[in-house]
């Protein structure tokens, strides 16, 4: 994950609009909560031998 403080002070620094970097944010938080999930819900980790040929492995 990218040091927020650093995006947050350079968008301001050039002048630059702040709601990229927040989206930019959100979206990498919300994609490592599903990724959290999935592994969760599948009960192994990606790239796990475990999963392999159990019907739920994961695709890609």
């Amino acid at each position: 994950m990218t040091n927020i403080s650093t995006n947050l002070m350079s968008a301001l620094l050039n002048n630059e609009s702040i709601d990229e970097v927040f989206r930019s944010e959100l979206e990498n938080a919300v994609n490592e909560v599903l990724s959290t999930e999935l592994t969760a819900f599948l009960n192994y980790e990606k790239y796990d031998y475990s999963g392999r040929n159990s019907g739920d492995s994961r695709n890609g």
